[in-house]
């Protein structure tokens, strides 16, 4: 089976260097892949001992999966041009255009198209991105498995709901940055406090890490665990009240709010 992929920006080359050098999952001689300016494209054929190629046309000829890795505002200019060449090949087609509906694509390229959508988010880089996915009704079972496991090659994949992408693009997507703010945040607080800024990075990352493993392993609610680390007339406890007090958790709501209108805005843009 044969992988392709039009765009080669950060999150292509995520996918693909997770497909091929992370997990060795998948022999680069199957994969195929173009980018409008063909530079990204050539370096990551290299570096992934995949092939490149000069044109859209070129890499849905060869491919029975067929990756758009291009920002939202570009699916409209290349839809109607590679249209007639996949309705020839009819590859599984796999958007990870933020905002882009499976009928919005559809639309373009027709009904009985194969499309399947998916929001994958930087931390792929490393092997640990949290995907959502979510496929239209011209999907076969088969299919779906083959974007499963391609995509499990760079972290773990859940099944979405479409009316619920627009949530997951601030929590499985967004979310990676507010937690990176929230790190070097703190880390600068700890510069201030006379701390380097490398050990205190690595100290504040390595605890955010360990934090989410146990909400995650122990099943316990997050306010259980705090009430666990908060001791009476402690000092954590102090920090937590801060927090509060500045508006810790309303400002991640507008945070959240934000970023879902964005979504529905793009959704709503042709």
């Amino acid at each position: 089976m044969n992988f392709g992929f039009i765009g080669a920006g950060n999150m292509v080359s995520a996918i693909v260097k997770g497909m091929t050098i992370g997990t060795k999952s998948y022999d680069g001689n199957c994969i195929y892949i173009t980018s409008k300016s063909g530079i990204t494209a050539q370096k990551l054929a290299e570096q992934c001992n995949a092939h490149y190629c000069k044109t859209a046309q070129e890499v849905i000829q060869h491919s029975d999966v067929l990756v758009l890795g291009v920002k939202p505002n570009i699916l409209a200019e290349i839809l109607p041009d590679i249209k007639q060449y996949i309705q020839n090949k009819k590859p599984l087609v796999i958007s990870i255009a933020a905002g882009k509906k499976l009928e919005y694509i559809a639309s373009f390229l027709g009904e009985d198209t194969a499309i399947v959508r998916v929001m994958p988010n930087i931390n792929g880089k490393i092997g640990a991105s949290t995907t959502g996915i979510c496929k239209n009704n011209a999907v076969t079972e088969a299919q779906f498995k083959t974007a499963k496991n391609m995509f499990a090659t760079i972290g773990s994949v859940s099944e979405i709901a479409e009316q619920q992408f627009s949530m997951f693009s601030v929590i499985g997507g967004a979310s990676v940055a507010f937690a990176y703010l929230y790190i070097d945040a703190l880390s600068r607080a700890a510069l201030k406090a006379g701390m380097p800024k490398k050990q205190a990075l690595e100290i504040t990352a390595q605890t955010v890490l360990g934090s989410a493993k146990m909400i995650l392993e122990s099943g316990e609610h997050p306010w259980a665990l705090i009430d666990q680390v908060c001791s009476p007339g402690g000092t954590t406890i102090e920090g937590i009240c801060a927090l509060e007090e500045n508006g810790f958790e309303s400002t991640l709501v507008k945070a959240f709010d934000a970023v879902l209108e964005k979504d529905k805005w793009i959704a709503r843009r042709k």
